[in-house]
């Protein structure tokens, strides 16, 4: 006597490795979330860290610019203390007076576009990192107005008379 399957069940090779890549996908994307959240609450904890030793600080700034951690100038701990492959990227940094000393300070990402150039500002500060900045003389920090490629373009064939 023959037992027959009541369902007759086969997938072709192609539903196959489609089921098979879908699996692995849903995995990859549990593993990215539950990766993610654990850095986020690190994230959070450092900022925390940075918000608690943070000292308000009352400086002109002198300049500010985008370079390469390697030419900022900061102090040689600083530079060895950072990954090698973060070396070359590109960090906001400040030179401002702070009290007799020129200092070179590095600026929080969301901020660097706040900070004027030749004004005297408060600054909440932890070691060499502005967390947030305040005007003291003058209107209210606004960052300024981004312009678009063509208006850029516009404006250096026109001769800077539109802006």
């Amino acid at each position: 006597m023959t037992i027959t399957p009541l369902v007759s069940f086969s997938l072709s090779p192609v539903a196959i490795v489609l089921i098979v890549i879908a699996v692995i996908l849903i995995g990859v994307l549990i593993f990215l979330g539950i990766w993610g959240s654990k850095q986020q609450k690190k994230a959070d904890a450092q900022q925390a860290e940075l918000q608690a030793a943070a000292q308000p600080v009352s400086m002109l700034v002198i300049d500010k610019k985008r370079m390469k951690l390697k030419e900022a100038g900061l102090p040689k701990i600083v530079v060895d203390s950072t990954p090698k492959y973060l070396r070359r990227a590109k960090v906001p940094v400040v030179k401002a007076k702070v009290g007799p000393k020129i200092m070179t300070l590095i600026s929080d990402e969301k901020i660097f576009d706040l900070i004027p150039i030749k004004q005297e500002i408060k600054a909440s500060v932890s070691g060499i990192y502005i967390i947030s900045v305040k005007n003291l003389r003058g209107p209210a920090l606004t960052a300024p107005v981004k312009q678009g490629f063509f208006k850029r373009m516009k404006a250096k064939v026109t001769g800077g008379a539109d802006k």
